[in-house]
């Protein structure tokens, strides 16, 4: 076989010039993404699960009502996240001694203005209930008051 031509196609040019590679990216670059990733992701993902469970509970109304009585109270409390709470002593039955009282949370200024003016009167207040509010910031209730009328004069 050694007497047998080679054949134009594979026959090396001596023209051409090769190319050299380029040269491969560092490994340690990689490895350093990947630290860089790792803490990244512990700290944004709990954040980000955080703040997902916080839109899906405050978004979502378990229940939703209305309740009457004295307005008692209304403060704005918190150390960082103020928040209006309030007091609803409910009108008692018949052969009740002691009144029953609603907690509630207020989150627009609006209606905690409107509960102020009416503090000691009769009031009916409307309400709805957000069960897993993942922290107090929100409220210190479940039961967020979202309208206020008054009752009597």
């Amino acid at each position: 076989m050694a007497d047998t031509p080679e054949s134009e196609d594979t026959a090396p040019v001596p023209d051409e010039r090769v190319e050299p590679l380029p040269p491969t990216p560092a490994p340690a670059r990689k490895s350093r993404r990947k630290w860089l990733l790792l803490p990244l992701s512990l700290v944004l993902l709990p954040i980000l699960i955080f703040a997902l469970w916080s839109w899906v509970t405050l978004g979502y109304v378990y229940a939703e009502g209305d309740r009457a009585g004295f307005m008692q109270k209304l403060s704005r409390k918190g150390w960082l996240c103020k928040t209006w709470e309030g007091e609803l002593a409910m009108v008692n039955l018949p052969g009740s001694v002691t009144p029953q009282i609603f907690h509630f949370t207020v989150r627009n200024d609006s209606i905690a203005h409107i509960l102020q003016q009416h503090l000691g009167k009769q009031v009916s207040i409307t309400y709805e209930e957000h069960r897993g509010i993942p922290t107090s910031c929100f409220g210190e209730t479940s039961y967020f008051v979202t309208n206020v009328r008054t009752l009597g004069r």
